[in-house]
């Protein structure tokens, strides 16, 4: 082995080692309860436009600049600023060295991107106090992609990734997959029982959101209109635009607050090595 192998392997072992370390662990664990906060607000939020308030944006960035506004707001978000971080860290190295499937490998590589846009959201929040909405980001990344020579082709496999992410978190809750990645030695029957109630619904409602926000960015490509894309906030006010009206929001609404539940519960028993 040459010194550049052997220093390419020394880089990976110690970025291997960082990951696992008790304290990036604990922060992980921080990360995955601070996961849950942003869920759990966006549920409630969802559940207001559900009822005709629709003054809020239920999204992560609407989450984060709410948890602004309360007292000692700042610590919260240098808090959640970590946990992120770590979040994202942890699931590089899970991209990387893991030895995960080609699909939890891609899931990997879709968690850290998005955690990394929370991070710096909250950075955003933290040194301007202003944060864009996930709709405005989707928007203006969409716009950027369609002028590319071959937008249209690119935006459309991005919002058929987002469906077939969707159909995959469909069915992870529906076949309780998400057992795999809980420690359910360390859990109590009624422990195990409420976790798996939390995830199915969680991830049903998650799929659900993932596979309607993906058929908008593929509106998108086909129309050459990037307003047709949207974040998770146009995502969750067109439920209420369907036949069922208010109604089918309120059910995914509550499959939000289920997943929010099951991220508190993961940030206890998650395997994280």
């Amino acid at each position: 082995m040459n010194t550049a192998e052997q220093a390419g392997h020394e880089a990976k072992d110690a970025t291997r080692r960082a990951a696992a370390s008790r304290p990036m662990t604990v922060l992980t664990r921080v990360g995955l309860a601070c996961r849950g906060v942003l869920y759990a607000l966006i549920g409630v939020v969802a559940l207001q436009i559900a009822a005709g308030d629709g003054s809020k944006e239920a999204d992560k960035a609407g989450a984060i600049s709410t948890l602004a506004a309360l007292p000692f707001g700042a610590v919260l978000l240098w808090i959640m600023t970590a946990g992120f971080a770590a979040l994202a860290l942890w699931q590089a190295s899970e991209a990387v060295f893991g030895h995960g499937k080609a699909l939890e490998r891609g899931e990997s590589v879709a968690r850290v991107v998005v955690y990394v846009l929370v991070f710096f959201t909250l950075i955003s929040v933290l040194t301007t106090s202003k944060a864009t909405s996930d709709d405005q980001k989707s928007q203006d990344l969409t716009a950027k992609l369609l002028a590319l020579p071959a937008g249209p082709f690119i935006v459309g496999a991005i919002g058929l990734g987002f469906v077939v992410l969707g159909a995959y978190w469909v069915r992870r809750g529906v076949t309780k997959g998400f057992r795999e990645e809980l420690d359910r030695g360390r859990m109590s029957p009624r422990a195990r029982s409420v976790m798996d109630r939390l995830g199915l619904g969680g991830y049903v409602a998650r799929g659900a959101i993932a596979a309607l926000a993906g058929i908008f960015v593929v509106q998108a490509a086909i129309t050459y209109d990037a307003d047709k894309a949207g974040g998770i906030d146009a995502t969750l006010r067109q439920f209420a635009d369907t036949p069922a009206g208010a109604w089918l929001l309120v059910v995914v609404a509550l499959g939000v607050l289920l997943f929010a539940g099951y991220c508190f519960g993961e940030s206890r028993w998650r395997r994280t090595s």
